[in-house]
């Protein structure tokens, strides 16, 4: 069983995402409409926002963590619709399968991403729906060498109050480049497709994305053939895996077996 870090707790307790069209760009080309009626499991649900967006329209949403239940319950606390266990989404066997299972920005930093999919499908009914958005190796050269070493190296051995601030030096600083240099046509820059979310999102959601990258006790990044064994057409149909913003991997199909 994957061990429990307080790095996410620590960091779900102090952040909120509330971009929820972002969340809808991370499960295209499924729509929130899609789970209407719908049973639903949340595979890594963190703080509990994707929980707020999808309980509107499902029957029931069920969250799954390690880390930050505690945070997640307070945060649905309103929510008659919505539950949450503690559990590692490797290993959990909840005695039901879902109508629709996701797992949004966690499969990447978990200890086996191959393992972690293979149970999360389990869990998804026969003509159901699985979605997953993960960080990408395609793209993320300057995350997976530089930042990663610097993080074993340095920073997660820092006092996470130190990461904090520094987190907000790095948000403020990379605004400069993202409103000068790549408001030009350079395609060819590094993260040129990420930073027009960037101007897009409040400094608040920057922030959460840069001390998230800083926080993380573990992070892989998955090449698309990889994605690609996970969504095997033996086992599924209605495959749908796209880049998304050149530095990620959003991808879905409907269980056959």
């Amino acid at each position: 069983m994957q061990r429990k870090q307080s790095e996410w707790s620590w960091q779900w307790e102090r952040l909120y995402d509330d971009q929820k069209w972002l969340f809808q760009e991370w499960i295209f080309p499924n729509r929130l409409e899609d789970f209407t009626g719908k049973t639903v499991l949340d595979c890594g649900c963190g703080g509990g926002q994707h929980l707020n967006f999808v309980a509107p329209y499902c029957s029931t949403v069920l969250g799954v963590d390690l880390n930050a239940t505690v945070t997640a319950l307070k945060n649905t606390s309103q929510l008659s619709n919505v539950d949450v266990v503690e559990d590692d989404i490797a290993q959990m066997d909840l005695k039901q399968q879902f109508d629709i299972v996701y797992c949004i920005g966690v499969i990447h930093h978990t200890d086996d991403p191959d393992a972690t999919f293979r149970n999360i499908a389990r869990h998804c009914k026969t003509g159901g729906r699985v979605i997953v958005w993960c960080y990408s190796h395609e793209g993320n050269f300057l995350n997976r060498t530089l930042l990663e070493w610097m993080k074993r190296a340095v920073l997660l051995k820092l006092p996470r109050s130190i990461n904090w601030w520094l987190a907000h030096l790095l948000t403020m600083l990379i605004y400069v480049p993202v409103y000068t240099v790549y408001f030009l046509p350079l395609t060819f820059l590094p993260f040129y497709e990420y930073f027009q979310n960037w101007r897009r999102l409040s400094y608040h959601r920057n922030f959460l994305n840069v001390f998230d990258k800083l926080n993380a006790p573990q992070t892989e990044f998955i090449e698309r053939e990889r994605v690609q064994r996970w969504f095997d057409p033996i086992q599924f149909i209605d495959i749908h895996i796209s880049p998304y913003k050149g530095v990620s991997w959003r991808a879905s199909g409907t269980k056959k077996v």
